[in-house]
Order: C-alpha cells, then sequence, then structure tokens
C-alpha cells in the first residue's frame, strides 16, 4: 500500500507569496496554498544527499564508545569508498572494486553493495551522505535518495528510462529501503538488478524495529530475502545503539496551545501556519514526489489541531512529508495532540510500524528545534 498518488499536472502551480499582516510584516503562508508541479528532471538532479546531511562526513560521525559496531560500520565504509571507481576523472590507473572495464574482465570480486541495519537515530543516514561524499566520482555520477523517491522517479521517467539514466552512475544510495509493499519492493529491486550489471555499487539502509533490536539479523533478513537474487551483492552491516535524537536528551516539549502556535507563526518569518486536518487533506492532491518542493522557502511549520490521523492512506503520506521536513530540517511547532498519539496502537503494530516510528522519532526531533520560536 502507498500513499495514493494524484496525476500529474502539465504546468507549474505558481506560489504566490503570503499577504502582509497589518504591521507590513509578511503573514505566515500556508502549505495547503501550494500544489507545486515538479519536473521529471528536478527529480534527478535533487538526488543528493539532503540539506541535513550536505556536510555529513565519516569525520564528523561520532562512534557511541559503548558501541563497536558503529566504529566498525565507519571502516568498513571507508574501504568501501576508497573502492568505488570515480570514472575517468579519478585516474590512478589502480583496478578497483567497480572498475567499468571491457566487458570480457572478470566479474569484480567480493560484495558491490553495503546493506545498513539498525534502529532508529543510530546514523545510518549519516553514514550513507559520508559514503555519498566520500566516493571518488564527480556529483552527476552519483546518486542519493530514499526508497520513495526512487520508485517515484520510475514513475515519472518510467522503468527503461530510469535505468539508463542511473546506469551511468557509480553510486546508488537508497535511505530508507521499504520492505513493507511487496510491489514497490519487487520494482525497485529488478530496477537494481539491472544497475549492478552496468556496474552500480549500491548502498542502502532500513530499520530495525525498536522491539527487535538484540535479535540479531532481522531487518537484514528480511533485506536479503526481499530482494532475491541481489542478496549475494550486498554486506549486511549491523549498526547498534540508541536514537541519538533522543540521547541525554529532555523529553520532548509538550504541544502549545493555538494562541502561541498562531503568535509565533505570524513573527517567524518565512513560517507556514495550517489546521492540521486541512493539511492531512491537502495531502491528498498533491503527489508525494512534490512533497519537498511545497517546503521550498518555508523556515518552520506551524499547526493547529493536531490529532490523530484518521487512516493509513492518510497516515502513509504525513510520513513522507515528516521525511521531507527533517531533511530540510525545518522546526515544527504544534498545537493539539502529542507527536506520539499521531498513529493508532492498531498502526503502529502492523506491517508500515516503521514507517511510523520513524516519522515519531523525527517529528519529535523537529518539535524540540521549534522550541526557540516561542521563547
Amino acid at each position: 500500500m502507498s500513499p495514493s498518488q494524484p496525476s500529474s499536472s502539465s504546468a507549474p502551480s505558481p506560489i504566490a507569496g503570503p499577504p502582509a499582516d497589518g504591521d507590513g510584516t509578511a503573514a505566515p503562508t500556508a502549505l495547503t496554498s501550494r500544489a507545486p508541479h515538479v519536473p521529471a528532471e528536478r527529480l534527478v538532479a535533487e538526488m543528493v544527499p539532503p540539506p541535513r546531511f550536505q556536510g555529513a562526513r565519516f569525520d564528523t560521525y561520532l562512534p557511541d564508545p559503548n558501541q563497536p559496531s558503529q566504529a566498525e560500520a565507519v571502516q568498513v565504509l571507508r574501504t568501501f569508498a576508497a573502492g568505488i571507481d570515480g570514472g575517468a576523472d579519478a585516474g590512478g590507473g589502480k583496478r578497483r572494486w567497480f572498475s567499468r572495464g571491457p566487458k570480457k574482465a572478470a566479474a569484480p570480486k567480493g560484495p558491490r553493495g553495503v546493506y545498513l541495519d539498525g534502529g532508529y537515530g543510530v546514523g545510518k543516514t549519516h553514514l550513507l551522505a559520508s559514503l555519498w561524499h566520500a566516493t571518488p566520482a564527480a556529483p552527476e555520477l552519483k546518486a542519493f535518495g530514499t526508497f520513495v523517491e526512487l520508485t517515484n522517479l520510475v514513475g515519472a521517467l518510467g522503468f527503461q528510462q530510469t535505468v539508463r539514466t542511473l546506469s551511468g552512475h557509480r553510486l546508488l544510495c537508497i535511505d530508507e529501503f521499504e520492505l513493507d509493499d511487496p510491489g514497490d519492493t519487487v520494482l525497485v529491486s529488478t530496477l537494481l538488478g539491472k544497475l549492478v550489471e552496468a556496474g552500480v555499487a549500491l548502498a542502502a539502509t532500513s530499520n530495525t524495529l525498536p522491539g527487535k533490536l538484540g535479535e540479531g539479523r532481522f531487518a537484514a533478513a528480511d533485506f536479503l530475502r526481499e530482494i532475491q537474487g541481489l542478496s549475494a551483492h550486498f554486506r549486511p552491516l549491523r549498526i547498534d545503539g540508541e536514537d541519538y535524537r533522543h540521547r541525554g536528551l529532555p523529553e520532548a516539549p509538550a504541544p502549545y496551545d493555538e494562541e502561541t502556535v498562531t503568535r509565533a507563526a505570524h513573527r517567524t518569518p518565512g513560517a507556514s501556519l495550517d489546521d492540521f486536518p486541512s493539511l492531512l487533506g491537502h495531502l491528498s492532491t498533491v503527489h508525494p514526489s512534490r512533497y519537498g518542493a511545497m517546503c521550498d522557502g518555508i523556515s518552520a511549520v506551524c499547526l493547529t489541531d493536531v490529532q490523530a490521523v484518521p487512516d493509513q492512506s492518510t497516515a502513509l503520506r504525513l510520513v513522507v512529508l515528516a521525511d521531507r521536513l527533517y531533511d530540510r530540517e525545518v522546526p515544527v511547532l504544534a498545537a493539539g495532540k502529542p507527536f506520539d498519539e499521531l498513529f493508532s496502537d492498531e498502526m503502529l503494530r502492523g506491517g508500515y510500524r516503521k514507517k511510523y516510528f520513524r516519522a515519531i522519532s523525527r517529528l519529535t526531533a523537529l518539535a524540540r528545534d521549534a522550541k526557540t520560536l516561542v521563547a
């Protein structure tokens, strides 16, 4: 099951600037007024680490000294990056793991991909972005995106064109590989098979459920089983640890009253202000691939009347929005229910629970970031 995906419009939808308040300052905009058109070329061009991880490097990853698997992952990924052929620009003449030699050349030995398996907030995305930056290839020869963004790209370009577009790359990084939609998993698995044949190096992350931590390679086994024929090309790396977003930090702030949120939205340049149920309804009219563009220029998201999400389709769309806001480091100030009450117990026990736990973790971090808006 995936978020509903309305058809793309053929022309861009203009985003009007917000009207001025009575004192001459710009009134907050509303995400519900935005329905941007995103051409396929932009989807490809934006397959780079998001703003939050533009500065991510192996040297800036701080392994937990109590979790040796974290330091081990850094070393393995450094070696993996060094072994990827950077193309003609890299030079050096030294044969590398993923060299694009003559067709008759022997296939490179060893794993051609790495899979980072672990819980929420152990730094997997930081490590994946660090791998992207460390790989000796030009930016246009490397691609970085979430599983959802990759499926959106296939939807926009078509399968064969996506294969042709990405086959010229040296590295494809897939964050948050999804195992809960059989159709999409098979689609992406087939795509990855084509890219492996073309010599593209692969790296992916996914989440182990909080309740499954300590149960061995639960998520890794699921991942390797789902991508069947590709399993031999991946080396699973288990990364243990607690969620760094909440490690040693106070609890997330309780929701504010609506007057406080509204007042903060009006005095924060670039903020948006939306009624939560209306925003959820609006998300059903915008393709998930456009949620990032919908947040362009937004400095903070202010929400009133936050309440439990009514159904699974709506919940999945909210997960995508939460990911885009987290990528862009946009704080979220809310009135209503706390974020850990967004999803019902049934949802948190169901097949999409990984996504919902991730959304709660990320929205909680963004709520903490928003405290300065009301200081």
